[in-house]
């Protein structure tokens, strides 16, 4: 997910070891995974074409860990895709897609990496050092448009929110930027190593500010995607966008699923801004911009707050009809993000007055899990596995 979702990341939270022997890069047997969680899984895995594969294969409600397992490791990197694996994810987010100046695709959270990197300790990029225009945000800091990938290569990743996950900053330093290729072949490897089909769910940020600069995204992913082999119906990959006209454009390129993102209902896509089209996310989650997404995409992935709205005080309120609504017009819906920490929860699922503590995240997960969505983007994959196996089990 992108800066749309910045505003659920404000406050002061501690990370908290819910599950050790999750967190400790435990399977599926010791998650706990009982036959109930595991019975609409597919056999053979998720997405194998040889077998009928396809998004409508994987387990449901689907949990997707969120630029892998970033509640526990350094966002967008092979340590947090692959922990998140090893917690039993159906789908890693690996990962955020920008482009270098030399037109590779690498894996960050936004093209400012002056957050998500050590950039700043390296003097030799000091003059790189920028403030630019991003969707109409002035933003100061290092681009990754400004460095060769030869260059982004020297850097290694940090912890983005240590006020929030101090522990995170133990592994800062550890993992160097992986790029979109790296990780599709790593996909290829762990699908042979664990004997099943791998899933993963890149997101296309900022499509209309890289292609004024001359470096647009669809055609390098679809570059890629057709490389691999994985541009497909059912090839495990589903790509995924705030901007509309970017999945549009992906449509006419791949067959892979297709998701159009969705930020707060008051809000307007980039693309949109940019070409004059006065709707909003309210009216493209009305049946009629429903259907129109539906004619492109597969799917929608809404900020949880357009499945059930939060009054004044941050308490959930009654479910829109937004789940229903998207059904019908056949798309699944994958809203983002829960996290286990109080500051991140609706009121009513925080537990007592500190804000790094856990709050009652499993409680969180039952009130969306019953609105009928598909899936859910979480930091901590374990939890929402273990919530899944709960819901499942009532």
């Amino acid at each position: 997910m992108g800066t749309q979702e910045s505003n659920e990341e404000t406050g002061r939270t501690g990370r908290r070891a819910l599950l050790g022997a999750a967190v400790l890069g435990a399977g599926g047997a010791v998650l706990g995974m009982t036959g109930t969680a595991r019975a609409e899984a597919p056999r053979h895995g998720g997405g194998d074409p040889r077998h009928g594969g396809g998004v409508k294969s994987l387990p449901k409600p689907t949990i997707v860990g969120h630029r892998g397992a970033s509640g526990y490791r350094p966002e967008h990197t092979l340590g947090s895709y692959q922990l998140a694996l090893d917690m039993g994810a159906d789908i890693v987010e690996a990962g955020d897609l920008v482009p270098t100046k030399d037109g590779h695709l690498v894996c960050r959270h936004e093209p400012e990496i002056g957050g998500t990197t050590d950039v700043a300790d390296h003097p030799e990029f000091a003059d790189r050092k920028k403030t630019k225009l991003l969707d109409g945000v002035s933003t100061t800091g290092w681009f990754t448009e400004d460095f060769t990938l030869a260059e982004l290569k020297t850097l290694r990743a940090i912890e983005r929110i240590p006020a929030n996950r101090p522990h995170n900053t133990l592994y800062d330093g550890r993992w160097e930027i992986p790029t979109f290729e790296e990780v599709l072949k790593w996909q290829d490897e762990q699908s042979r190593e664990r004997g099943k089909q791998v899933w993963i769910y890149p997101e296309l940020k900022h499509p209309t500010y890289f292609r004024k600069q001359g470096l647009p995204l669809e055609e390098r992913v679809a570059k890629l995607l057709r490389k691999y082999r994985k541009d497909r119906r059912t090839s495990p990959v589903i790509l995924q966008s705030f901007e509309p006209t970017s999945i549009e454009r992906l449509n006419k390129l791949v067959d892979n699923p297709l998701v159009v993102l969705l930020s707060s209902a008051d809000s307007r896509p980039w693309d949109f801004v940019e070409t004059g089209d006065p709707r909003t996310v309210a009216d493209l989650v009305k049946p009629a911009g429903l259907r129109e997404i539906a004619s492109y995409a597969q799917g929608i992935g809404p900020t949880l707050d357009l499945i059930i709205p939060r009054d004044a005080k941050g308490n959930l309120t009654r479910p829109t009809t937004l789940v229903q609504d998207a059904h019908r017009v056949g798309l699944i819906l994958h809203p983002w993000t829960l996290r286990n920490e109080n500051p991140f929860l609706p009121a009513n699922f925080r537990k007592g007055t500190d804000p790094d503590a856990y709050g009652d995240v499993f409680g969180a997960y039952r009130a969306y899990f019953a609105t009928g969505i598909d899936g859910v983007f979480t930091d901590q994959p374990d939890t929402g596995l273990l919530a899944r196996e709960a819901f499942l089990a009532d």
